[in-house]
């Protein structure tokens, strides 16, 4: 077990059980000798740091102590009253900060009953449309109340409550909802039956993010994928949607996507040079041929060294190298000097000074009168920008103006 410095408690130690056997304790007949002990201290520090984060004390029923891992505020209260982990008990977490908090009013929640929580959950869903879970939040028709609290009262039986219950079960029970605990069973046949006409209705195929399952009485896609993976309802666990997808209807996986090679890299630019005339850029798509490679994709594996590539390089590089096409991500720099070289000799050529219009700059294969323009007005290159080819040129003739007068 270690400690860990938190800052919010001015450099407290909190507890940090790193144990492999560690077990929170429940109450019961479970071991609580390995746990740590704790101080009154310690306990007033993390209640600090709740009433600092929340507003409010804490109670019993506020669950994980924050910056306190394996803690609840349940064990720490059982602990004060019990005696156990090195306190003298006959004591409670209310009654701490009473004493030491001063904090008048800090009492046992209030009884709860069924019919009250049932009415509550009636509300909620005239409310929201849904009915609630544990994880449902604060409950506005009670102040203080939460409905983790509520399942916690329900499952051990707290607050006149008999125990072994909680919100999914009492629902079912006496609202008709459905609980996950007695979801019908799956097949993979049913759910490559409901992927069919997923895709016929939306024209894709499912992921666990596409929501409810059509026709399928309340199931999502999510719950599936959930069924799929770690096992239930019948099904076996260990597989996932996509990989149900892949295997059975030929669907692209893209976390299980086959290697790649250089050599089928260039040939698939090589195809796409035939079909379009222009080798491709990582925004030219889907590559024709293939079962739904791109070439975004292709240029992330070429960079990240994924899918068998050594990585460290990118598409437009590796036409550049393999292809001589010329990468516009890795251009050459540029200087006034030299554009002013390739200037003259254009006029020398045609007798007129270029414009950002004059096309392919004949002394520079691959170099553009517009690109350089561009590059001079943005900065690009090296250059400092906030210039123009024909600021440029205008202030070299103005400098030879100048030159000529004063040699004459």
């Amino acid at each position: 077990m270690d400690d860990q410095a938190d800052p919010r408690l001015g450099g407290k130690m909190v507890a940090q059980d790193s144990s492999p056997n560690h077990r929170p304790w429940r109450g019961g007949g479970c071991t609580i000798a390995a746990l740590k002990p704790l101080t009154v201290d310690q306990i007033l520090a993390w209640a600090d740091v709740h009433c600092e984060n929340t507003g409010q004390w804490p109670t019993a029923l506020d669950g994980t102590v924050g910056g306190a891992r394996g803690e609840t505020w349940l064990h720490v209260d059982g602990a004060l009253s019990r005696g156990r982990r090195g306190l003298p008990g006959g004591s409670s977490l209310a009654m701490l900060l009473t004493k030491h908090r001063r904090i008048k009013g800090v009492r046992a929640a209030r009884p709860l009953t069924l019919r009250q929580i049932l009415d509550w959950a009636d509300a909620h869903h005239q409310r929201t449309g849904k009915w609630p879970t544990t994880h449902a939040g604060e409950i506005p028709f009670a102040p203080g109340e939460t409905w983790y609290r509520v399942q916690t009262a329900l499952k051990r039986g707290r607050r006149g409550l008999p125990g072994g219950q909680t919100i999914a079960g009492i629902l079912q029970e006496h609202c008709g909802v459905r609980s996950k605990a007695h979801l019908d069973p799956l097949t993979t046949r049913t759910i490559l039956k409901w992927a069919n006409a997923h895709k016929r209705t939306t024209g894709r195929w499912p992921t666990r993010l596409s929501g409810h399952v059509e026709g399928a009485d309340g199931t999502t896609w999510m719950a599936i994928q959930d069924a799929l993976y770690l096992g239930g309802r019948g099904l076996p666990g260990g597989t996932s949607l996509a990989r149900l997808l892949q295997e059975r209807r030929g669907v692209r996986n893209i976390h299980r996507l086959p290697d790649l090679s250089i050599d089928v890299i260039l040939e698939w630019s090589d195809q796409h040079m035939n079909q379009t005339g222009r080798l491709p850029i990582r925004e030219s798509g889907v590559i024709d041929g293939t079962a739904g490679e791109n070439w975004g994709s292709v240029d992330h594996a070429l960079k990240t060294g994924t899918r068998g590539l050594p990585g460290g390089t990118t598409l437009a590089q590796l036409l550049a190298e393999k292809r001589n096409k010329r990468n516009l991500r890795d251009l050459p720099q540029l200087t006034e000097k030299q554009i002013l070289i390739w200037a003259h000799a254009h006029h020398d050529r045609t007798g007129r000074w270029p414009s950002q219009t004059a096309g392919p700059i004949v002394e520079a294969p691959g170099e553009k009168w517009r690109n350089v323009d561009t590059a001079l007005y943005k900065g690009l290159r090296g250059l400092p920008g906030g210039s123009s080819l024909a600021m440029l040129l205008k202030d070299k003739k103005r400098s030879a103006r100048t030159e000529n007068r004063a040699a004459g």
